[in-house]
């Protein structure tokens, strides 16, 4: 693992200097996770399009005035599901706006009409719905959650998620990506990531660049992940994403980052954690995406054959077969793998509660064998 002080010096590296940079990434990833990378097939679940917050480059939150804003019933979360499961999708990813019922009546309306008063428990129960009637298991993005929260979701999701983004402070004022945003402080991000240790939850988190942070912030934002991970050894994935501008944002003129400022913070991103944190970026958001393979990913994350994402549905997923494609021409395979990464699945119910553990082994086998067929497909 580098240091601060040489993440930092790499701000500025391009041509020559950042192909170095890259090479070296792409060995330690070699190094720690060989020659194939890894994807998760799954159905994307938005359980509520309503959030308290408004980040400066969101679309997926609907204003309450909106006539597109509302919960998925029951009934739409088991038929998006069973859909999905259909097309042997294995997770099914819940995410939704943080907390509206504590700002918009309209979120108390609506889950007062499906028989709840929270959102955490509305997602409990519909998570417990799709391990109950379905093969997929359950990853869950709700955001900033506290300790009792995650320790009561914990027995109904495999693994569990919530981008930190950036730990700057300026990001939270005026003007800023994070202004009015009370669940994206960084207090209160990095201390979710931390209870999610305590509690030995499979976790997920990443940086979203571009949203008015330094290259120095972002440095400090790994180191925080790094962190946090070195203490409770819970942290299975961070995600590298690049801030895409969306008409109809307070962000919508502002820049985007471009393909080498990606490849340079993945880079460093690979270089700054532990080889045991998977390193992803998402294809969607990349026309490119394969270049992100010589910076030293080793995951794209999930794809979906189903539903689009609604976080930027303005980007199509690609076929996997396309994937697989672009990995191939760079000497690497394409495998499926669960939502819960390979080394927390044995660790005697340290990371999976019983109910889960059996569902998990089950569904190994058959990201085995998709993988096998994927392969011979592309051969």
């Amino acid at each position: 693992m580098i240091s601060v002080s040489e993440a930092i010096s790499y701000k500025f590296a391009t041509g020559p200097d950042l192909y170095a940079l890259c090479q070296q990434a792409a060995s330690a990833r070699d190094n720690a996770w060989g020659t194939q990378l890894t994807f998760s097939k799954k159905v994307f679940i938005p359980l509520t399009n309503m959030c308290r917050d408004s980040c400066g480059y969101c679309t997926f939150v609907q204003s309450p005035d909106s006539i597109h804003s509302n919960y998925m019933t029951p009934e739409q979360v088991l038929k998006t599901a069973h859909e999905g499961a259909a097309l042997d999708c294995k997770e099914a990813l819940f995410s939704l706006g943080e907390r509206p019922e504590e700002r918009h009546q309209k979120a108390r309306d609506l889950l007062a009409a499906l028989g709840y008063d929270s959102t955490l428990d509305y997602l409990y129960d519909q998570c417990e719905s799709v391990l109950t009637h379905t093969t997929l298991l359950p990853h869950v993005n709700a955001g900033a959650l506290s300790f009792d929260e995650l320790k009561r979701l914990k027995p109904v999701a495999a693994s569990m998620g919530m981008m930190l983004e950036n730990v700057s402070n300026e990001l939270l004022k005026k003007g800023q990506a994070h202004y009015a945003c009370p669940d994206k402080t960084p207090k209160r991000r990095l201390d979710t990531i931390e209870q999610a240790g305590r509690l030995d939850i499979a976790f997920t988190t990443g940086i979203l660049i571009g949203i008015g942070e330094s290259w120095e912030e972002r440095v400090l934002s790994l180191i925080a992940i790094r962190d946090r991970h070195l203490a409770y050894g819970h942290v299975q994935e961070v995600i590298i994403q690049n801030f895409r501008a969306k008409a109809g944002t307070a962000m919508e003129g502002c820049q985007e980052p471009d393909l080498d400022d990606m490849k340079r913070t993945i880079a460093v991103a690979r270089l700054i954690l532990p080889d045991d944190i998977s390193i992803q970026a998402p294809p969607n958001l990349e026309v490119e995406y394969g270049s992100y393979i010589n910076a030293g990913i080793n995951d794209w994350g999930g794809i979906s054959p189903l539903t689009k994402d609604f976080i930027n549905p303005e980007r199509a997923w690609p076929q996997i077969s396309s994937v697989a494609q672009a990995c191939e021409g760079l000497g690497y395979s394409l495998a499926e793998r669960l939502t819960i990464y390979d080394r927390f699945q044995h660790q005697e119910h340290k990371y999976l509660t019983p109910n889960l553990t059996q569902r998990v082994a089950s569904l190994m086998s058959r990201a085995a064998q998709a993988s096998r067929q994927l392969q011979g497909d592309i051969a």
